[in-house]
């Protein structure tokens, strides 16, 4: 039974490394717990199981808010709530111009490289502070703070 444990705390770190999220980590940890008692106690399945649900739920309640602040810390991360991590109602500056569905450019939120497409269609050039009003899927809506567009031989 310990090495049905070790394969399901092996396939959990793959998971872990896939989407960064701190659970299947300490899930893993749990099944690797549950090895170490199987290899004791083979026929105490019991005991296996609660070793991997305790050593889970205590490292998902205690440890993984502190290694999920750290490495935001580390990494400058903004902790941004709500809907779409709150990402509507911010302001950001744009990347490069920023134009209509066909012409779509960038702006930096959150300390990453997001598409940004302008919710009236105008194009708004590069450098300009702008509001995010919507997301649609990865792309962000954006109608700039100014109101200041590109002139109408610029538009896209």
């Amino acid at each position: 039974m310990a090495i049905a444990w070790v394969i399901a705390g092996v396939v959990l770190v793959a998971v872990e490394l896939h989407h960064v999220a701190f659970y299947a980590t300490f899930a893993a940890a749990g099944c690797f717990a549950a090895a170490i008692v199987a290899l004791v106690a083979p026929d105490a399945y019991l005991a296996q199981a609660i070793a991997a649900v305790v050593v889970a739920t205590v490292g998902i309640a205690l440890l993984r808010p502190r290694v999920t602040a750290a490495l935001q810390h580390r990494r400058g991360d903004t902790d941004l709530p709500g809907v779409h991590g709150g990402l509507v109602g911010q302001e950001v500056v744009t990347l490069d111009r920023v134009g209509g569905p066909d012409a779509a450019g960038h702006v930096r939120l959150a300390g990453e490289r997001w598409l940004a497409v302008s919710g009236a269609g105008a194009a708004i050039p590069a450098g300009t502070t702008v509001l995010v009003t919507a997301v649609d899927g990865t792309t962000l809506v954006v109608w700039p703070v100014d109101g200041m567009f590109l002139p109408e031989g610029d538009q896209p």
